[in-house]
């Protein structure tokens, strides 16, 4: 049974999704056991109580740097030993410690087609471009700001009465069927790299496809 931990900021609707796969068998021999926020009014850290799932809180104010906030951060990640970290909406960038303890073990989602349109503003981005299609990426995380290896992506069509708002709900339906099903990949061991580049391994052939 791998043993997830999700790192949330915000409403937490991405780890809302990800534990109804879990009950729902989309995800199997996995479990989330700990969920952390940095943000101590964030909602999803009420998602995890009605879940009964632990939680933890790292304000950023109570470390005097990212680097011992990272390896505060690790320490109770591995007392707990995790498998997989999954970043919903972290707004934190994580440093090399705990990037390289937890290389191709931690996912993050971002809201466009990276490598287009990375860091917090994705969305109004897109828009502000002039683009015709976003999508949602998720990916591994390494030491940059949304740079790592891309597992999946989708697509969508932006309107031409879309709003940051209308598009980031449309994107979040997206987030919320396609995080997990990386995260099943993962768990199931179908994930594969050549080089920086994510493969799938099919059940039929036993032979790769390619999916960033």
């Amino acid at each position: 049974m791998k043993r997830i931990a999700v790192l949330a900021s915000g409403n937490g609707s991405n780890l809302e999704a990800i534990l109804t796969a879990i009950e729902r068998g989309e995800i199997q021999n996995a479990r989330v056991t700990l969920v952390i926020s940095d943000q101590e009014k964030a909602y999803a850290l009420v998602r995890a109580e009605k879940h009964g799932i632990p939680r933890a809180l790292f304000r950023k104010e109570d470390y005097p740097d990212r680097e011992s906030y990272d390896r505060a951060l690790l320490a109770l990640l591995q007392a707990n030993q995790i498998d997989l970290v999954v970043l919903a909406g972290f707004m934190r960038l994580l440093s090399p410690v705990m990037v390289e303890a937890f290389r191709n073990r931690m996912m993050n989602i971002h809201p466009s087609l990276l490598p287009a349109f990375p860091g917090r503003r994705g969305v109004a981005d897109a828009l502000a471009y002039g683009v015709k299609v976003t999508g949602c990426t998720v990916h591994f995380v390494d030491e940059g700001m949304d740079s790592g290896p891309i597992i999946l992506q989708e697509a969508l069509a932006i309107r031409e009465d879309d709003t940051v708002e209308s598009l980031t709900e449309r994107i979040h339906r997206l987030e919320h069927r396609l995080y997990p099903k990386a995260i099943d990949l993962w768990v199931r061991g179908k994930i594969r790299f050549e080089g920086r580049r994510c493969y799938i391994e099919q059940a039929e052939t036993g032979a790769p496809e390619r999916l960033g």
